[in-house]
């Protein structure tokens, strides 16, 4: 990751009365996101007052105030020195492994389809998948659904243009040069090439939502028999998350 710093200054973009948007520009890649995490460190170490959460997107920060407590043109003045200086600097994060079956028109519904329209074989659009470390750029749609990137061109799909009533949990899909993991059972658009067993979201657990802005994905491909298992471990509530995570 370069360590190189802003190239244009960011845009303030008020967002109702109780949110302020830094913008760093109008792209996704990880240049934007690495500023746009830093950024979100800076504020939260800042302890600045009336701030309640900080949701990073993209290409930009949005920062939830209480406008009871602190005014916008306040907030921003208190974000410019922050902003100041701001490195695309990779902050360290979580590396998970993701076992995941590609196997079966009930797991990979679109795969041989996505091999298709790539000009690629089923078992090469696997290998190109596997083969990538995906970063988390944010979390949305659903409680922590991540949108990862980067694909390869070859693979950079538009959404599916009849999106299915029900996407199972724990689908794998690709769609507009990204990844993403279906926490839930729930409608979706994109195109399924597989399905893992990882719980993404939790409130038992301290943190909910399993991944995270910032942190890196490899998924990897597994057996049908394997993914089974790993289905019946969540069941029974035996699964371990720490055979998935890697600290850097």
């Amino acid at each position: 990751m370069s360590k190189r710093g802003l190239t244009v200054a960011p845009r303030f973009l008020p967002s109702g009365d109780t949110a302020l948007v830094v913008e760093f520009g109008n792209r996704m890649d990880r240049h934007l996101s690495a500023l746009v995490l830093n950024l979100r460190h800076r504020v939260e170490e800042a302890g600045i007052a009336g701030v309640s959460e900080v949701v990073p997107t993209f290409r930009s920060l949005m920062v939830h105030y209480d406008p009871l407590v602190v005014r916008a043109r306040d907030l921003q003045a208190q974000l410019m020195p922050l902003v100041e200086g701001l490195e695309a600097e990779a902050l360290v994060g979580q590396r998970w492994h993701f076992p995941t079956c590609y196997e079966g028109e009930d797991l990979a519904p679109d795969l041989a389809d996505v091999a298709a329209v790539a000009g690629l074989s089923p078992a090469e659009v696997v290998a190109m998948h596997t083969s990538i470390e995906h970063l988390v750029y944010m979390i949305g749609f659903l409680p922590g659904q991540a949108y990862m990137g980067e694909l390869p061109e070859v693979l950079a799909l538009p959404r599916r243009t009849s999106p299915r009533i029900k996407v199972s949990a724990g689908s794998v899909a690709i769609a507009i040069g990204q990844t993403t993991v279906y926490p839930f059972d729930s409608p979706g658009g994109w195109h399924i090439i597989g399905r893992t067993g990882v719980p993404l979201f939790d409130t038992r657990r301290v943190q909910a939502a399993r991944l995270s802005p910032g942190v890196t994905v490899r998924v990897v491909s597994v057996s049908r028999a394997v993914f089974e298992d790993m289905q019946s471990t969540r069941a029974d509530g035996t699964f371990d998350v720490d055979t998935l995570r890697i600290y850097e």
